[in-house]
């Protein structure tokens, strides 16, 4: 990896981490608009981002959460920055709506269900993880279906900022 690749990881892993400190009480808990999971979405760009992602969520979820989230919450970007990457020249109607699918799903499918487990007041039933699921999903999509994707199709068409995150 090159010098410039690797700069680029570490800011945009600080800016992950920046991002969910400062807006602390969205980015944690059962309902959460994490804003910077829509860096979850720069793998579109090439692999390097995936492990800026998840290195920023590491670190957010080391600082700001508890050791279950720290595992589980880290593994659910892992494996959404995996798909997104594969899901890069993927487009509709020229947006990258496709790779803004895996964070919504993986987040829901994992972090869902550890918050009904690990952080609620009642027993983990069935309903409680699948209402989880079903309002972190919601915040997903705001911020990976809404500003991830216009995030993307920022970097792609304004040439400034494709020569600082592809080039």
């Amino acid at each position: 990896m090159s010098t410039r690749k690797l700069v680029r990881c570490g800011l945009v892993a600080a800016l992950y981490v920046v991002l969910c400190m400062a807006l602390q009480p969205l980015s944690f808990g059962a309902v959460q608009v994490r804003f910077a999971e829509a860096l979850v979405l720069l793998p579109v760009f090439g692999a390097e981002y995936i492990a800026a992602a998840v290195l920023g969520c590491f670190l957010s979820n080391l600082l700001g959460s508890v050791l279950p989230d720290v595992v589980f919450g880290t593994l659910a970007t892992l494996l959404a920055c995996l798909v997104t990457y594969k899901l890069r020249s993927f487009r509709v109607r020229g947006l990258a709506l496709p790779a803004a699918l895996p964070p919504i799903l993986f987040n829901a499918l994992i972090v869902g269900p550890e918050i009904a487990v690990f952080f609620s007041d009642t027993p983990a039933t069935l309903p409680l993880m699948a209402w989880n699921g079903f309002t972190v999903a919601l915040g997903e999509a705001v911020a990976c279906g809404v500003l991830g994707v216009a995030l993307v199709k920022l970097i792609e068409s304004n040439p400034a900022l494709r020569k600082l995150f592809v080039e």
